[in-house]
């Protein structure tokens, strides 16, 4: 919570957020500081993947676990994660995951892979949007230390995972709805009108 006030954050849609089950947080990914302001949207413990890099100075080490994060390796960083990803999920905790990949500048949603899919389908996990606004002004690409900047974030509803053995096209039009969700929560976040450019 240190860093909320320091960005003057304001969140809503908490109330979306299962209390329980699996569950996959989802939110749009602008900068470094995306992760730290997540965590305290709930009282559960979030878990996430981060490359195993980080984890090579003690400080950054301690802040990564307890951030909740596990480390993976680059090289096999697809099935290795995707596996890492499973087991949590399958052990009941909430996994945060940026469905984009990597980090991207603006309020429009980039093209969403299908991994979030395989993985609430595969594990039945509950998946839910988030819209963050003013994280890609406090600290942009580059940046080593957040300006500060007054930060949004706004929390869509839960939805439901593809059956588990869901064909490929179900998962891509599931994929698609997961998208509409994340845009209608960034819009919100960043106070965008439905239709504006």
């Amino acid at each position: 919570f240190l860093l909320w006030p320091y960005f003057r954050t304001r969140v809503s849609g908490r109330e979306h957020i299962p209390t329980d089950g699996p569950v996959i947080l989802a939110p749009v990914h602008r900068s470094n500081l995306d992760s730290l302001m997540l965590s305290p949207l709930t009282r559960r413990r979030l878990r996430a993947l981060a490359k195993e890099s980080l984890f090579k100075s003690s400080p950054m080490a301690w802040l990564m676990a307890s951030l909740g994060a596990f480390p993976v390796r680059r090289d096999s960083a697809d099935r290795e994660s995707m596996r890492v990803a499973r087991e949590l999920l399958d052990d009941n905790n909430m996994l945060l995951i940026f469905p984009e990949g990597t980090r991207h500048e603006g309020d429009r949603v980039a093209e969403l892979f299908d991994g979030t899919a395989w993985l609430a389908a595969k594990t039945g996990s509950r998946v839910v949007p988030v819209g963050i606004a003013g994280t890609g002004d406090a600290m942009p690409t580059g940046a080593r230390f957040p300006r500060p900047t007054r930060v949004r974030m706004v929390v869509g509803p839960a939805i439901d995972p593809p059956e588990p053995k869901a064909a490929r096209s179900t998962l891509r039009a599931w994929t698609q709805d997961l998208t509409d969700a994340l845009q209608a929560a960034q819009d919100a976040a960043s106070g965008r009108q439905v239709g504006d450019g």
